[in-house]
């Protein structure tokens, strides 16, 4: 693992029972990118993400980020990873009986040592950040659009400042125009705090507007990873169909208007 290698994932097997939904899985992701991986449903996507953070055993292969062997790493240095990534997982995943800005502040009271009245502030300034306003620090989970739900877990996910966020398909749920502002928020984030961003998605226009690399998950394995542009020149059938498919098409006549 080199130095701009963040995650680095090598003949990874995960399975449940007798099916093995993931057969020797290598890939790399590196420092500062946003890297979306992509895959058909029931494809082992979000079982990947779930398993390079700890929630689903692997069966062979190793998991390293940042720097540190995950899959044969102690507790305490497991911990001490976990410290410097934030995830995000699909619908949110807040806790229902915290408000808004006791969401942000949870990583903070698990892991750091500090006085309230700096908690409230460091939360403040997360949730600004993603683009909420004070008037929405106090509201319940119950309260919030899903667009909101989304914003706010963004915000717990950067609540230590981490170096690396897992993206679980931020933009499912969404509607158009706010699963663009979505993309817009994750550029953002990413090019002024420098994260390297790990996501699952299904979502064409996500890839396209703020991915710098893709992996294709396909038959348990990754059939392909390069720029979306060149997942365009695979020929593996299930990354042919996602990629040339009909869905795909204004994506692919925007690829072809920008490199004339």
């Amino acid at each position: 693992m080199t130095q701009d290698t963040v995650i680095s994932v090598r003949d990874l097997v995960v399975g449940f029972g007798s099916r093995t939904v993931l057969d020797r899985v290598t890939f790399d992701v590196r420092r500062g990118e946003v890297f979306g991986f992509v895959g058909g449903s029931g494809s082992g996507k979000s079982v990947l993400l779930r398993t390079i953070i700890g929630l689903i055993p692997s069966r062979a292969g190793s998991i390293e980020v940042l720097g540190t062997r995950l899959d044969t790493a102690t507790r305490e240095e497991r911990q001490r990873v976990e410290r410097h990534w934030g995830i995000l997982f699909q619908q949110g995943a807040l806790f229902s009986s915290l408000t808004v800005l006791q969401n942000v502040q949870f990583p903070m009271v698990e892991y750091l040592d500090l006085p309230q009245r700096l908690m409230d502030e460091m939360a403040a300034a997360k949730l600004e950040m993603v683009g909420l306003r004070k008037a929405d620090h106090n509201k319940m989970p119950s309260e919030l659009s899903g667009g909101m739900t989304k914003r706010v877990a963004l915000a717990r996910a950067l609540a230590l400042d981490p170096a690396l966020v897992f993206l679980d398909e931020p933009t499912s749920g969404l509607d158009p125009i706010a699963a663009g502002d979505f993309d817009a928020l994750i550029k953002t984030l990413q090019q002024t705090l420098g994260l390297t961003v790990f996501m699952i998605t299904h979502d064409l226009e996500s890839l396209n507007t703020i991915c710098d690399r893709v992996g294709a998950l396909a038959d348990g394995r990754v059939v392909a990873t390069g720029s979306v542009a060149s997942m365009l020149d695979c020929e593996h059938p299930w990354v042919r169909s996602y990629f040339r498919g009909r869905r795909a098409t204004a994506l692919n006549s925007r690829l072809a208007n920008s490199e004339s």
